[in-house]
C-alpha cells in the first residue's frame, strides 16, 4: 500500500469516526428531549422535600450534561489534532510538509 492509499484509508476512518460521533450526539439529543418532556410533565416541587433538594438534583443533572459535552469536546479536539498532523499542518496553521495539503496531494509533483 503506497502513501496516498494509507492517507486515504486514514481519512476514511476519521470520517467514519465523525459519522459515529454524530450518531451518538443525535441519540443523546433525542434522549435529552424525552427526559425533558418526562421531567416537565411528571415532576413538580411536591416531589422534593424542599427547594434546596430540588436545586441540588437540578445541578446534578446539569453537571452530568456538562461532563458529556466536555468529553465529546476533548475527543473532537484530539481528532482535529490528529488531522492536522496527517495533513502536515502545525498547531499555528502553517504548513510543515510543503504544499497546502502536505504530501498527500502533490498536484503534479512526485510523491515521496
Amino acid at each position: 500500500m503506497n502513501r496516498e492509499d494509507s492517507y486515504h484509508k486514514m481519512l476514511k476512518a476519521a470520517a467514519q469516526l465523525q459519522w459515529n460521533v454524530s450518531l451518538i450526539l443525535e441519540a443523546k439529543a433525542a434522549e435529552a428531549s424525552r427526559s425533558c418532556q418526562w421531567i416537565c410533565q411528571h415532576l413538580s416541587s411536591s416531589h422534593f422535600e424542599d427547594h434546596g433538594v430540588q436545586v441540588k438534583k437540578t445541578v446534578e443533572v446539569h453537571e452530568q450534561l456538562i461532563e458529556v459535552i466536555e468529553g465529546i469536546t476533548k475527543m473532537e479536539q484530539a481528532l482535529a489534532k490528529n488531522m492536522h498532523v496527517l495533513l502536515g499542518q502545525g498547531e499555528d496553521g502553517t504548513d510543515q510538509a510543503g504544499g497546502e495539503y502536505g504530501d498527500m496531494f502533490p498536484f503534479g509533483g512526485q510523491s515521496k
